[in-house]
């Protein structure tokens, strides 16, 4: 009885091996050295076994095949780019200082609107307190053109945010350099009436004529007139406009601004740091005259400050590409104007909130304000 099962067991496996046998038979054989190249590869040949076998070679990068056993791989377009597979396209990512995307952009624009208010907030105490000795020192209308500009430059920092526009393109050098331009000629100004002022205190001095609002306001208009030609001729010419920058990586467009004309665009930054060089020189060699609240002292520094965030702002400037660029940018127009509002006028509103006494005819004409 127990030597049944086993001859069972043996007639099975005969069947099985005769039916594989007959199974083989009925294939082709395979006669290749050589696997298949899936799709992100293609074939190489020349191999070191045969010269008709081929190895399987990645695709580079930028390059796609969608088949097996590809011969040569595919390029794909400029604004597209082959996934990790290599095997299809997709499209590149797009890059700029977004205004939901992007924290820096976020932090600026508060920053931007913090600073904007501080800036009106000041201009309200000015107004209120327009007829004290301390305002009135050293021209307040200057005073009130400068405040403007400031306000202005820190809200010309939304121009550089989100996707650049041929409109935003133009509006971005030109509105902060004309901005800027009339700051510090309200400040170039500032330093020459403080040199004037202290002349004319002379007796028989013939620098008394030129008191009065007319000359420090032609002297503010023509500096700032310069500029603005300068900046219609850069526009008239060769204006900014969008570009895409597809060559400085190979996975992402950035989209930015294409300055047209170089010599306009370092035209415009070479005037507006000629015109800070010149009132810093003048607030300078004016800043120890004994004037009744002389200004010249603050003008020097916010002229330091303001020179130090431009100078330090070219190498970081040269060094970076995308929105990180554009936020160095914003850092600089931010710091800068900072620096005016804080050096200019955080002293004066110090002496009308906190030291009243100091803000009258006898405090002004002291030895040293304290």
């Amino acid at each position: 009885m127990s030597s049944l099962p086993l001859a069972v067991q043996d007639l099975s496996e005969q069947r099985m091996a005769s039916e594989r046998e007959k199974t083989t038979k009925n294939q082709v054989p395979e006669s290749r050295c050589s696997g298949p190249c899936f799709p992100g590869s293609r074939k190489m040949f020349g191999s070191s076994f045969h010269k008709c076998c081929y190895d399987c070679v990645i695709c580079p990068e930028g390059e796609i095949s969608n088949a097996s056993d590809s011969e040569n791989c595919i390029k794909c377009p400029h604004e597209e780019w082959a996934n990790a597979k290599k095997d299809r396209c997709v499209p590149k990512l797009v890059e700029f200082l977004s205004y939901t995307a992007d924290k820096i952009a976020a932090a600026c624009t508060s920053l931007s609107i913090l600073c904007c208010l501080l800036t009106g907030i000041i201009f309200g105490i000015f107004v209120c307190y327009q007829d004290t000795p301390i305002v009135k020192a050293n021209n307040r209308n200057l005073s009130y053109v400068l405040l403007a500009s400031i306000m202005l430059s820190f809200l010309c920092v939304f121009l550089f945010l989100g996707r650049p526009l041929d409109v935003t393109c133009m509006l971005r050098v030109t509105s902060f350099g004309v901005i800027f331009s009339v700051a510090v000629s309200s400040l170039l100004a500032k330093s020459i009436m403080v040199c004037i002022a202290f002349k004319a205190t002379k007796p028989g001095s013939s620098w008394k004529r030129w008191m009065g609002a007319k000359l420090p306001n032609c002297l503010m208009c023509v500096c700032s007139s310069i500029q603005v030609i300068i900046c219609i001729t850069w526009l008239s010419i060769s204006p900014p406009f969008q570009d895409k920058d597809i060559h400085s990586y190979q996975e992402k467009i950035i989209i930015q601004c294409n300055e047209g004309s170089v010599i306009g665009f370092y035209s415009v930054l070479g005037y507006m740091g000629f015109l800070a060089a010149v009132s810093f020189i003048t607030a300078f060699f004016v800043r120890t005259l004994p004037d009744s609240f002389n200004e010249a002292k603050y003008i020097t520094f916010s002229m330091l400050v303001f020179c130090s965030v431009w100078i330090a702002m070219i190498p970081a400037y040269l060094s970076t590409r995308g929105k990180y660029m554009v936020a160095v940018e914003i850092f600089a127009i931010i710091a800068s104007s900072s620096g005016l509002l804080c050096c200019i006028f955080f002293p004066k509103c110090y002496l009308i909130l906190f030291r009243p006494d100091l803000n009258t005819k006898t405090g002004l004409l002291g030895n040293r304000i304290k």
